[in-house]
C-alpha cells in the first residue's frame, strides 16, 4: 500500500535542473538571434529602473517640511521624543559619568559627584555573587577594574549609559511586540516582514533618515541601537511563550485568573529562562552598535577607537577595542547568570528589610561609604592618572625601535613575503577563483536567475515562498541595483563557503572533544564581542583594500555561527542512537558519517544561514576597504546624507538576506520533518 502511494505520489521537478534549462534556453536563443536582440535580459534597461530611491527622499523632505500635525510639526514631534528619551539618559549619564553640574562647558559647576568607581565595580560584583558564584564575581569585577586602570573608565559610563537606557526600551519594546503577536497570529503574520527588514538592513542604511528626524547625539545612536536590537527579543518571546506548557495555562484558567493575570503571574514567570536569552541579545547586539552608534554622536569608547583608527595610534584603538570587548563579555556573563538562575526557594519570608534584601543594603552603603571618602579624596571618584596604565606609548614605541634597527631585514622580508602572496595567495585566490565568479555571476541573465530563485522556492516551501523569493528578487532588479547586488552574492557567498570549510570541522572536533570544546567556546565568544571594526585594521596592514582583505575580514567575523551551531547539532544527536550504532559495530567515523552529521544537518544549515546573515551585516563595513557593492552604496549614501539610495540599498541586503533565510529554513524544517525531529 505504502509503495503504491509512494509510486503514484506527484514528483516535484528539480529546480536546479530547471534553472539549466532556463539558462540553456537563453543560449540558444543568443545563438538564433545574437545577444544584441536579447541584450535586456543580462543589463537590465535604466528605462524598466523605478525611481524609488528618489521617491523616498522626497518622501523625508515632506515630512520635515511640510506634514503638519495639527498641533505640531513631524520635525517638532520626533524632537519630542527624542527629549523623552534623553531625560533618563542625562539622569544614568551624571550618575556613573559627569555627576549633576550647574552651568555648561568649562564653567560648570559639580553640584553632585557621580558614584565612585569602587562603588560601580563593587556592585557587579554582588551582581555576579547573586547572579552565580565568586567566580563570575571575580569575572567582573576584573573586567571592569581594566576600564579604571587603563584609562578607560570615562568612556566606558559613557558608552554604559547609553547600554542601560537602550536595553531597556529594546527589551520593553521586543517584549511588547512578542505578547501581541503570540496572542494574535495575524500581527504575527504582519510583523515578521518587519523584524526581518529591522534585523538585516544594514544599520548605515537607515543613519541618515535617524540624524535627519532625531538630530546629531547621543539619543538618535541610542534610537538606531534599539531598531537593531529589538527583533531578537520579540521572536524569543513569541517562541518562549509557545513553549510554555498548556497545563500551567489551563490550570490558571480553571483558578479564575483573568487573560493578563495568566500571562503575567504565570507564562512570564515560566518563560523567564528562555527571556533572558531575549534580553542577553540585546545587550550583546546593543554593544555591538557601539562604534557606528559613534558615528552620529554617541562618545564613549567607540569614538576613542574611531579617533585612534583616524590618527593610526594602533596602542590606544587596541586598549579601547579591549575595554568594548571586556565590557561585553562582563556584561553577557552577568545576563547569562541571570538566564540560567534557579527561582528562589518559597519558605518564610525573612524579617526586616535588610535581611530580605542583604546585597541592596550593601551596595547602598558602598555608594555611601565612597560619596563621603570622595569628598576629602578625589581619587575615590576618579583614579590619579600617576595609578593609571597604558599601553599606547609601548606600542608605539615598539613600532618605533623595529623600524630603526630591523628596517633593512624587514623590509627584505615583507618584499619575500610579498612576493609569496603575490606568487601563491593572490594567484591561486583572486584570479582563479575570486574574479572568475566574480564575472560568471555578471554574465547570468537577471531573469533566469530570477527564475532559479523561484523554481529553488517553489521545490523547498511551494508556491507562496516561490512567489516571496521571486518577487524579493525582481525588487533587486527593478530599482537599477542587479549588478552591485551579484557582486554582494559573490563576496558574500565566497566568504560563507570558505568561513564553512574552516568552521565546520572545527565545530566536529569540539563536539567530540570536551577541552577542545571549551577553548573554542572561549575563543567565538571573543570573536563575537569584538567590534566588527576591529577585524579590518589586520587585514588591511596585511593585504592593503580590496575585495581579497574584505573577504578575509568577513570570513572572520562570520565564522562563529558556524562553529557553534555544527558543534551544538552533533551534542544534541541522541545518545540512545549512538550506543545503537556502536551496538551495531560501526567504528567512530562511520557514527560520524552515517549518524552524527546526517541528524545534525539542520542545525549545520541554520549555523550556515546564520554565517550569512553576519557575512551581509559585515559587508557593509568592509565597504571602506574599497568594495564595489551594495555595502559601498550603503556608506555612499551616509556620507552624502542621500536617504532614498541608503534605504534602497539596504533593503537589497535584506532581501537577499531572507531569500537566503527562508530557502535554508525550509529546507531544514522539511530536513527535520524527514527525520522526526519536529
Amino acid at each position: 500500500m505504502t509503495a503504491t502511494l509512494a509510486a503514484s505520489a506527484p514528483r516535484r521537478v528539480n529546480p536546479w535542473l530547471i534553472g539549466w534549462v532556463v539558462a540553456l534556453g537563453f543560449v540558444a536563443l543568443l545563438q538564433a538571434y545574437g545577444r544584441d536582440d536579447l541584450a535586456w535580459a543580462f543589463k537590465f534597461p535604466r528605462d524598466w529602473v523605478i525611481p524609488l530611491r528618489f521617491w523616498l527622499s522626497d518622501l523625508m523632505k515632506w515630512l520635515l517640511n511640510e506634514f503638519d500635525l495639527g498641533l505640531f510639526t513631524f520635525r517638532q514631534f520626533t524632537r519630542s521624543i527624542a527629549w523623552v528619551i534623553e531625560q533618563p539618559y542625562w539622569l544614568v549619564k551624571s550618575l556613573l559619568s559627569t555627576g549633576f553640574l550647574q552651568g555648561q562647558g568649562s564653567g560648570a559647576v559639580v553640584l553632585f559627584p557621580r558614584i565612585s568607581w569602587v562603588a560601580i565595580i563593587g556592585i557587579v560584583m554582588l551582581m555576579g555573587v547573586y547572579a552565580k558564584d565568586r567566580k563570575l564575581a571575580l569575572l567582573v569585577g576584573g573586567c571592569f577594574f581594566y576600564l579604571v586602570l587603563f584609562g578607560q573608565w570615562d568612556s566606558a559610563m559613557v558608552t554604559l549609559s547609553s547600554i542601560i537606557i537602550a536595553v531597556p526600551f529594546g527589551v520593553a519594546g521586543g517584549l511588547s511586540l512578542g505578547i501581541l503577536a503570540y496572542r494574535s497570529p495575524g500581527f504575527e503574520r504582519l510583523i515578521r516582514p518587519l523584524l526581518d527588514l529591522m534585523q538585516t538592513v544594514p544599520v548605515f542604511a537607515y543613519l541618515v533618515p535617524i540624524l535627519i528626524l532625531f538630530g546629531f547625539g547621543p539619543v538618535s545612536a541610542m534610537i538606531a541601537t534599539i531598531i537593531y536590537a529589538l527583533p531578537p527579543m520579540a521572536r524569543v518571546t513569541i517562541l518562549a511563550l509557545r513553549q510554555v506548557p498548556a497545563e500551567l495555562t489551563e490550570f490558571g484558567a480553571m483558578a479564575g485568573c483573568s487573560r493578563s493575570q495568566i500571562l503575567w503571574k504565570i507564562q512570564i514567570p515560566a518563560a523567564k529562562a528562555t527571556l533572558m536569552v531575549g534580553v542577553n541579545q540585546v545587550v550583546m547586539l546593543s554593544l555591538n552598535m557601539v562604534i557606528i552608534a559613534s558615528m552620529i554622536g554617541a562618545g564613549g569608547l567607540g569614538f576613542d577607537v574611531l579617533n585612534a583608527l583616524k590618527r593610526l595610534k594602533i596602542g590606544e584603538g587596541v586598549e579601547a577595542g579591549l575595554a568594548i570587548t571586556l565590557l561585553a563579555i562582563a556584561l553577557d556573563r552577568l545576563s547569562q547568570a541571570y538566564a540560567q538562575r534557579p527561582p528562589p526557594v518559597h519558605g518564610g519570608v525573612a524579617p526586616g528589610l535588610i535581611k530580605r534584601n542583604p546585597n541592596l543594603f550593601i551596595a547602598a552603603s558602598l555608594i555611601g561609604a565612597t560619596w563621603i571618602i570622595g569628598l576629602m579624596w578625589s581619587g575615590m571618584n576618579t583614579l590619579p592618572e600617576s595609578w593609571q596604565v597604558t599601553t599606547g606609548t609601548v606600542w608605539g614605541d615598539l613600532v618605533r625601535w623595529i623600524n630603526i634597527n630591523y628596517f633593512d631585514q624587514l623590509d627584505g622580508f615583507m618584499r619575500i613575503g610579498i612576493a609569496a602572496y603575490q606568487k601563491f595567495i593572490k594567484n591561486l585566490l583572486l584570479l582563479n577563483l575570486m574574479i572568475p565568479f566574480k564575472r560568471f555571476l555578471l554574465a547570468l541573465p537577471w531573469p533566469a536567475v530570477v527564475g532559479l530563485v523561484a523554481m529553488a522556492g517553489w521545490q523547498l516551501g511551494g508556491w507562496r515562498l516561490s512567489l516571496l523569493v521571486g518577487v524579493l528578487a525582481l525588487f533587486v532588479a527593478f530599482v537599477g541595483q542587479w549588478p552591485k547586488s551579484m557582486v554582494t552574492v559573490y563576496l558574500c557567498g565566497l566568504s560563507v563557503a570558505i568561513a564553512c570549510l574552516i568552521g565546520i570541522p572545527i565545530g566536529i572536533a569540539a563536539a567530540r572533544r570536551e577541552r577542545l570544546h571549551r577553548i573554542v567556546q572561549a575563543v567565538i565568544d571573543t570573536l563575537q564581542t569584538l567590534p566588527s571594526f576591529v577585524y579590518l585594521m589586520p587585514v588591511v596592514m596585511l593585504f592593503r583594500v580590496g575585495d581579497f582583505a574584505a573577504m578575509l575580514a568577513v570570513i572572520v567575523y562570520a565564522v562563529a555561527p558556524a562553529i557553534r551551531y555544527t558543534d551544538h547539532g552533533i551534542r544534541k544527536v541522541p545518545a540512545h542512537l549512538i550506543e545503537a550504532a556502536v551496538a551495531a559495530g560501526s567504528t567512530r567515523r562511520q557514527i560520524l558519517w552515517k549518524v552524527q552529521l546526517p541528524l545534525a544537518l539542520p542545525e549545520i544549515m541554520l549555523g550556515i544561514n546564520q554565517t550569512i546573515m553576519m557575512a551581509l551585516s559585515m559587508l557593509v563595513i568592509t565597504a571602506l576597504v574599497g568594495t564595489r557593492d551594495l555595502g559601498q552604496e550603503v556608506y555612499i549614501a551616509l556620507t552624502k546624507a542621500d536617504t532614498g539610495r541608503g534605504i534602497v540599498a539596504g533593503i537589497c541586503v535584506a532581501f537577499i538576506a531572507i531569500i537566503a533565510d527562508r530557502l535554508i529554513s525550509a529546507w531544514a524544517n522539511r530536513r527535520k520533518a524527514e527525520l522526526g525531529l519536529d
